[in-house]
């Protein structure tokens, strides 16, 4: 199996696996707990809070939460203040935006968020979108957002890890298995100052905003991936350039969705005319590769991102995800290309 879809999630590194084990057997008490065993767990929660901490802005804390999905509902349902959000956010965000009865803000073809409304609001803006990889200018948007007297949230799943974080936003949402960490773990960054409205009661554990035991081995795991994240940065950066070039020289006879400068090359999404793309993705079935966000795969409805930027439903299901990263190999872009417009051009 050809593995490229690294939106939707990313292999577990052997170093987070290694991180994780000794909580998992020997390491099994509950960090909430007095006593040393609970003690020895809490320091290596603290110890992975640091971290997470360390790949993002001065100035905050983090939150550990079951993930991005959770961390984005707390950012949004816990700051008490009207929404307005991209309308190319991921699900969890725009999902939150319509029950609080917030707005959406429309997008260039490219991806770009087309212009800032200033005013005293929460504004929610990715970092680097999930299904067209684009980069939005997050640190230009949150000096606006400040002077406005507003609040800024940034989704930065798919850029935490990958590329350094701006400062600027008031709020960041990650996960843990988009940077070869475990899934069920992520964290909100929440900067100094900023007040939230807990969204889940109980015991008080995590600095009384998110009640539930913490999982040591989760946060070792999340811990260690920042930790090697941090370390590989820029020689991963390097290595999906040149996945980059090589898989858009491949697929000449495609046409790029979104922007190809302001971009985290380690997304590609494509479209060819006439193609079916789930029909591809069934027959190639070596290959791990989607029509768009792993959440809403399966729905049938074409991608609300791609018809955002202005495709049309034919366009939007014609068009596929490729997401490669730190342990994709050239040849496996080479072997996956080949068969991909080899399916492709049997249906035109």
């Amino acid at each position: 199996m050809i593995y490229l879809d690294y939106q939707a999630t990313t292999p577990l590194a052997p170093e987070a696996f290694a991180a994780m084990e000794p909580w998992l057997t020997n390491g099994f008490a509950n960090p909430h707990s007095a006593h040393a065993a609970g003690r020895a767990a809490a320091a290596a929660v603290e110890v992975a809070r640091d971290q997470v901490a360390a790949l993002l802005p001065p100035g905050g804390r983090v939150i550990f939460t079951s993930g991005a999905t959770e961390a984005l509902n707390l950012a949004i349902m816990g700051c008490g203040l009207p929404v307005r959000a991209v309308a190319t956010e991921h699900a969890a965000v725009l999902d939150c935006v319509q029950h609080v009865d917030g707005e959406l803000l429309p997008i260039r073809s490219d991806g770009l968020l087309d212009q800032v409304t200033t005013d005293a609001t929460l504004l929610a803006v990715m970092l680097v979108n999930n299904e067209i990889g684009t980069i939005q200018p997050i640190a230009h948007i949150a000096g606006l957002t400040r002077a406005s007297g507003g609040l800024l949230l940034c989704d930065a799943v798919q850029a935490y890890g990958r590329m350094p974080i701006p400062d600027g936003p008031d709020m960041i949402a990650i996960s843990a298995h988009k940077i070869h960490g475990p899934k069920g773990i992520g964290a909100l960054w929440v900067r100094d100052g900023v007040s939230l409205i807990p969204q889940m009661l109980g015991g008080g554990q995590e600095q009384g905003m998110r009640s539930g035991t913490l999982s040591p081995a989760l946060c070792a795991g999340f811990g260690a991936a920042a930790k090697l994240a941090a370390e590989r940065m820029e020689t991963d950066a390097v290595h999906v350039s040149a996945l980059w070039d090589r898989a858009l020289a491949a697929f000449a006879d495609w046409t790029v969705n979104g922007a190809t400068t302001e971009r985290y090359k380690g997304n590609l999404n494509i479209r060819r005319e006439d193609v079916d793309a789930a029909r591809l993705i069934s027959e190639c079935r070596n290959i791990a590769f989607s029509a768009g966000s792993a959440c809403a795969s399966g729905s049938g409805r074409p991608s609300h991102v791609l018809r955002a930027i202005g495709l049309t439903d034919a366009q939007a299901k014609s068009s596929i995800r490729l997401g490669f990263g730190r342990y994709t190999t050239v040849e496996e872009i080479d072997i996956a290309a080949e068969a991909i417009n080899r399916a492709a051009e049997a249906m035109l």
